[in-house]
């Protein structure tokens, strides 16, 4: 298989020392990788870093090695075009058009799947021009990933910050192994859940389950890959913010109910990854709950907790698909088919779990069963291959 080859455009921005990382996680990852840095680039990082990080010859100008007309050959042989940061004057001169230099240039001459991924002010973010170009690009199938929010340059804070490159470096990944199909989930809102809730049974113990939340961190990695809007409700999980994605922390079952109801409203899609837990203490103790000293049992009184698909699928609003799943320890297939009628789902992703099953494991293997009667296999893969080929049975299921 030919090596990948990638461009990584660099603007203007201080989060261009942050490429520099994403260079690395590109190149230790066998791509070959030419990074086209603006002239403003170059202020905040030098050509000789990026030559030596990438093995390549680094310009910024379309008029050096004018024999080779580098402002159509590297976009004409290029397999993915990644630029981070993108700046708001990038982001204008790539949604208009406009070609001053090498790598706007390279954008105009692309044929291969694009990733912009935008660090500016908070201001520079939201300002109408800029969220105009945003929507400009996407509809042309550009990938353009939601900025971060937290510190910005100096003391201010809000969104417009650069994502983590290794969460940057997943969504190029997943855009590359697509190849040159078009972002098939444009302009679609998603909502997915991920974790595992916990009830607090005193002020140091809790019931809860085995999840990760993996699964449904790569559920919303692999949407915003396909150009979607995504908002992920966690509960409990220690994994990174995916790039792109709006995350709603939760802890308890009540709380993801009440975020996922409020991010549903609207969404185009809601895929219920998350473990809710079954049951909840019927009373909570104030202090902590002392061993009995004569070492007799201890009674815990459970009632059940609400059934948030169940409630998702009564109340679902006109096109809207509800994807739930079935975590599931013996008769699989058999359990996952009463839930989906039950739950009024459209898709059922049911999987048997256990110890050394699936929660915290880096693949997954699933059986999606539809409201239509339809059957299909995900045979073992890494968890983000699974979630690619159920997007695959869902996007064909939009209208």
């Amino acid at each position: 298989m030919p090596t990948p080859r990638v461009v990584l455009g660099v603007a203007g921005g201080i989060a261009a020392y942050k490429a520099c990382e994403l260079l690395r996680l590109f190149t230790e990852s066998g791509h070959t990788v030419r990074v086209l840095p603006t002239e403003a680039a170059l202020r905040f990082v030098g050509a000789p870093t990026w030559a030596a990080l990438s093995g390549q010859p680094v310009t910024a100008s379309v008029w050096d090695d004018v024999h080779e007309v580098p402002h159509v050959a590297i976009g004409q042989s290029a397999d993915l075009v990644v630029v981070a940061p993108a700046t708001a004057d990038l982001l204008a001169k790539a949604a208009h058009g406009l070609a001053d230099d090498l790598l706007t240039g390279t954008l105009l001459t692309a044929r291969c799947p694009i990733v912009l991924a935008p660090a500016m002010h908070t201001e520079m973010w939201e300002h109408p021009a800029t969220r105009d170009n945003v929507q400009t690009l996407r509809r042309r199938g550009v990938v353009v990933i939601e900025p971060a929010s937290g510190r910005l340059t100096g003391v201010d804070s809000g969104t417009g910050r650069l994502p983590e490159p290794e969460e940057i470096f997943a969504v190029a990944r997943r855009v590359l192994r697509r190849g040159r199909q078009r972002p098939d989930l444009v302009g679609r809102r998603i909502v997915v859940t991920a974790g595992g809730t916990r009830e607090p049974i005193d002020p140091v113990r809790f019931l809860g389950n085995r999840s990760s939340g993996k699964q449904g961190y790569a559920f919303a990695r692999t949407a915003v890959a396909r150009g979607a809007d995504v908002t992920l409700i966690s509960a409990n999980v220690s994994l990174p913010d995916p790039a792109g994605v709006t995350v709603v922390r939760v802890g308890t079952t009540e709380e993801m109910r009440a975020a996922t109801l409020a991010a549903a409203a609207g969404a185009d899609v809601v895929v219920m990854a998350a473990a809710p837990a079954d049951f909840r203490p019927a009373e909570y103790a104030e202090t902590k709950i002392k061993k009995p000293a004569d070492g007799s049992a201890v009674e815990l009184k459970l009632v059940m907790n609400p059934d948030i698909a169940t409630e998702l699928g009564e109340h679902k609003n006109g096109e809207q698909l509800l994807v739930a799943f079935a975590a599931e320890t013996s008769d699989a297939v058999t359990n996952a088919r009463t839930k989906l009628a039950s739950k009024k789902a459209d898709l059922i992703v049911v999987n048997e779990v256990g110890i050394d099953k699936v929660f915290g494991q880096e693949t997954n293997a699933v059986t999606v069963l539809g409201a239509d009667g339809s059957a299909t296999e995900i045979s073992q893969a890494p968890k983000e291959d699974v979630a690619d080929a159920v997007w695959d049975l869902i996007a064909a299921r939009l209208v």
